[in-house]
Order: C-alpha cells, then sequence, then structure tokens
C-alpha cells in the first residue's frame, strides 16, 4: 500500500481528533467521503489503523504513580518469553510492555493507585512470576512529552 498525501493528511486528522465527521475528515484530506470511508476501512483492513480509541488522563482518573519497571529474566529460552509475554498480557496495570535489548529483557509502563499498589503489583505479579530474575523501577516525576501520534514519511514510501 502506497501512503498518497492525501492518505497521509487524512493519518494525520485521525491522529490529531478520530472523532472528526466523515465530512471534515474528507474536506482534510481532499477526498469525497465516500473515498474517505473508504480509505479508512481500508488502512483498519490492512493494519495501518490498529484501533481507535479514547486517551485517559491516569491523575484525572486516580492513577497517581507511573513507573517504568526493568525486568530481567531468569532464562532466555522460548518458553520463559512466551510465559512472561502471555503473563503481561493479562496485567491491567501494564499500559505497555516492551522486549529490549542491554542489561534487561523487558520495559513495562506501569501505571497504577498508589505506592501501595504498586509494591503489591510489584511483588505479587512480577517478582513471584517464576520467569523474573530481578526488576528495577524507575518512578516518573511528572510527563514531559506523550504522544500516541506517529510521524508519516513521504508519498514514496510503500507500506
Amino acid at each position: 500500500m502506497r501512503l498518497s498525501t492525501a492518505d497521509r493528511r487524512l493519518l494525520e486528522a485521525l491522529q490529531t481528533d478520530a472523532t472528526r465527521s466523515q465530512a471534515e475528515l474528507a474536506e482534510i484530506a481532499g477526498m469525497s467521503r465516500s473515498s474517505c470511508w473508504r480509505r479508512i476501512r481500508d488502512f483498519e483492513e490492512s493494519g495501518l489503523i490498529e484501533c481507535q480509541v479514547a486517551i485517559v488522563n491516569p491523575q484525572m482518573a486516580g492513577l497517581q504513580i507511573e513507573v517504568l519497571l526493568a525486568v530481567a529474566m531468569t532464562e532466555h529460552t522460548d518458553q520463559n518469553q512466551h510465559d512472561f509475554e502471555n503473563h503481561v498480557q493479562t496485567l491491567p496495570e501494564v499500559a505497555a510492555c516492551y522486549s529490549v535489548s542491554g542489561e534487561r529483557d523487558h520495559v513495562l509502563h506501569v501505571i497504577v493507585r498508589d505506592m501501595e499498589a504498586y509494591n503489591q503489583f510489584l511483588t505479587s505479579e512480577i517478582l513471584k512470576h517464576p520467569t523474573v530474575r530481578s526488576a528495577s523501577s524507575t518512578f516518573i516525576m511528572r510527563r514531559l512529552k506523550y504522544t500516541t501520534r506517529v510521524q508519516l514519511v513521504d508519498s514514496d514510501t510503500h507500506m
């Protein structure tokens, strides 16, 4: 799939505010409403657009602690990797999880109510998991930048 200039304008508009009307999106992208609708469906079917969501402010929702939790595995086997990844998928406190290079194997972005909740999460869900050797917490003091936007490249790029 190639991204035309109109496609990029449409994707930029959706990344800024996905609640815009089809008519407004079509106007921004410079296409008809039906073409706009078809392109959005194409983007969803191809996986370019993964989903459309509302972004909730954690502090306003009563979640005061955000942590970057670096985790080291006991052994680097396919089974351990699979078990840990499946476990993390079940944890609502984990907003994101990345497999990383370096001294640690995974970095988790954890969001919880308070320090007590974090301590409970760390000890019962992470440190007691049989695939985990150790973990290191870095507490986020304040968010300086946060975006879900992806910088789109020029029209010569293929998806």
